[in-house]
């Protein structure tokens, strides 16, 4: 009996520990050759967070290596930059910053603030930005994600997958190694302070390299990571950690099951043959924030946690149509409120002059009417005189 319970007691402990973790999307790849090693709903749609800096950094590399950039340039920190919410490094409008700054505030703090100074130097406006990252992603291949912003703050519309960010880890290493190096760092001086990083996979895991850390209430903890050991190189992104520890964990099991692994110079199986159709909306992760997670009824199941993101997803985007509807059709009407007035205006104050005009001809000819006999009776005497 004793026997038995010392064997049943780890299998149970296995199971307890998966399912403990919840629902959440994963892939490691082979950075040799873009190999699958592990996959969890990759193609599961999900809210980037923070990781969509990472794309942020992607467009600075590249302005940097077509030398639009130089790593030494001063930027200017807008009143939009400088209002940005935590995390951040704290800019006011008008504050300089380098290029090589901006980048080491983004990859060691997540600073929003960097962030957008980079993403209004590259593209205007942060809006802008938006769709130039969301063209760029489209061109990588990463053809389920949309961008909105250079932050990854929390925006309904701005989606990705686990798939897509391993490809654009992945060709930040084939594009730009030599600023992929930035990833690796754990701190940095500003100001005379130094800045140490937030990434706990950099400093604690062997053999890491970077990358970048992710949170929001609807994301979840997120995590990119990549890392290299007896001559290979992993890239691992997990989506939905419920917490901070558990996504690290999560990265840590998988990572080590594909370093395990025997590796192929040719995959069966590489990233860009998974299929990326998926059209279905991201989960909200976590009870927090403006959009609650209805934790009862996601518990329940798939079919019913897909039925009710789905619903929320419609509702809030239907209700973004609206209210930007509503705003147009509130400035249109108030243009042309403000168009029928100003030609109200015009036609008053024309009738007015037009009065006016009258009156003072008319007073004219009055004018003109009396002064005709005297100047006739001047004449007259002036006559009878000489």
């Amino acid at each position: 009996m004793k026997f038995t319970q010392l064997i049943l007691i780890p299998v149970f402990l296995f199971f307890v520990s998966g399912i403990s973790y919840g629902r959440h999307a994963a892939i490691v790849i082979d950075a040799d050759n873009g190999s699958i090693l592990h996959e969890l709903e990759a193609n599961q749609r999900w809210f980037p967070a923070s990781l969509t800096k990472v794309m942020t950094l992607y467009m600075t590399f590249d302005a940097l290596k077509e030398g639009q950039l130089s790593l030494q340039d001063a930027l200017t920190a807008s009143s939009h930059a400088a209002r940005q919410p935590n995390s951040k490094l704290g800019l006011r409008q008008g504050e300089k910053l380098t290029v090589r700054d901006a980048i080491l505030a983004v990859i060691t703090r997540s600073a929003n603030d960097a962030a957008v100074v980079l993403g209004e130097e590259l593209g205007g406006t942060e809006e802008n930005f938006g769709a130039m990252m969301t063209a760029k992603a489209h061109s990588l291949g990463m053809s389920s994600t949309r961008f909105m912003n250079a932050t990854g703050l929390p925006n309904d519309l701005q989606v990705t997958t686990s798939r897509d960010l391993a490809v654009l880890a992945w060709r930040i290493q084939l594009d730009f190694p030599v600023y992929y190096q930035f990833f690796s760092a754990q701190s940095f001086d500003y100001k005379g302070t130094t800045l140490r990083s937030i990434n706990a996979f950099v400093k604690n895991y062997p053999g890491a390299e970077g990358m970048k850390t992710g949170f929001t209430c609807g994301s979840g903890y997120n995590l990119m990571a990549s890392a290299h050991q007896n001559g290979h190189r992993l890239i691992g992104v997990v989506l939905g950690g419920k917490t901070s520890k558990e996504r690290y964990q999560l990265m840590t099991q998988i990572m080590d099951a594909s370093f395990a692994k025997s590796f192929s110079t040719e995959p069966s199986r590489d990233i860009y043959s998974i299929e990326t159709s998926s059209i279905t909306p991201p989960p909200y992760q976590l009870d927090c924030g403006s959009h609650r997670a209805t934790s009862n009824l996601l518990a329940q199941g798939d079919g019913v946690r897909k039925h009710i993101n789905h619903a929320r997803h419609s509702k809030r985007v239907q209700h973004h149509i609206k209210r930007v509807s509503k705003a147009k059709n509130t400035k249109r009407a108030s243009r042309v409120s403000k168009n029928k007035s100003a030609t109200k205006t015009r036609k008053v104050s024309k009738t007015k002059i037009t009065a006016k005009t009258k009156s003072a001809s008319k007073s004219r000819k009055t004018i003109k009417a009396k002064t005709a006999p005297k100047t006739k009776s001047v004449s007259t005497t002036r006559k009878t005189n000489s």
